[in-house]
């Protein structure tokens, strides 16, 4: 059975990470990136063979009945995350110093943000945002020189920001919409 971790493109990278793992357990992550002049497919495979990553839906679900952990592993060029959900399993004894939990610190990648938050039914939800930093640099860069230019270059500078829309990403950019509307309002003295 051929084990496919591979992403073609960030967006699907970012979707196949939220909506395929982060929604169905997998909280338990370590992210880190292939040295240049190392073979991303061999590293794919030693990781792959080393957890026992490669298995059947069946098996998965055999595994998580008998309270052990099961595991995901997800590359887009040489940035790659290893998964885990809860239970036993020998990746939390060997990776023990760099486990992160994506519920307390969510997964940065390519000016994303993937996390998890509880939703209004107390159920874990995957949430994928725009991260600190890169929303900071875009508000920045929109913000310099809003006064002195016309709407509809703004407008044109918000539509060609390129994210995926996902909901979090998409309040993020209205936001980014009502600061430099406010910074482009002529200012009044008060009275």
């Amino acid at each position: 059975m051929e084990y496919r971790c591979v992403a073609t493109s960030i967006e699907g990278f970012v979707q196949q990470l939220a909506v395929a793992y982060i929604t169905h357990g997998y909280w338990f992550y370590v992210a880190g990136t292939i040295p240049e002049g190392k073979d991303p497919t061999a590293v794919d495979a030693k990781l792959i063979d080393r957890y026992g990553i490669g298995i059947s839906k069946w098996a998965r679900c055999r595994r998580k009945k008998r309270g052990l952990a099961n595991m995901q592993y997800l590359r887009h060029e040489q940035f790659f995350v290893l998964l885990a959900t809860r239970g036993q399993h020998e990746f939390f004894d060997r990776e023990r110093v760099s486990i992160r939990d994506v519920r307390r610190v969510p997964i940065k990648f390519a000016g994303y943000s993937v996390g998890c938050r509880k939703g209004r039914d107390g159920r874990w939800h995957a949430s994928v945002r725009l991260a600190a930093d890169r929303y900071l640099e875009l508000r920045d860069g929109l913000l310099e020189g809003a006064a002195g230019r016309k709407s509809s270059t703004f407008g044109e500078s918000i539509k060609g920001i390129r994210f995926a829309r996902f909901g979090p990403v998409r309040q993020q950019l209205l936001c980014l919409r009502r600061a430099v509307t406010l910074a482009r309002l002529p200012v009044r003295p008060f009275r």
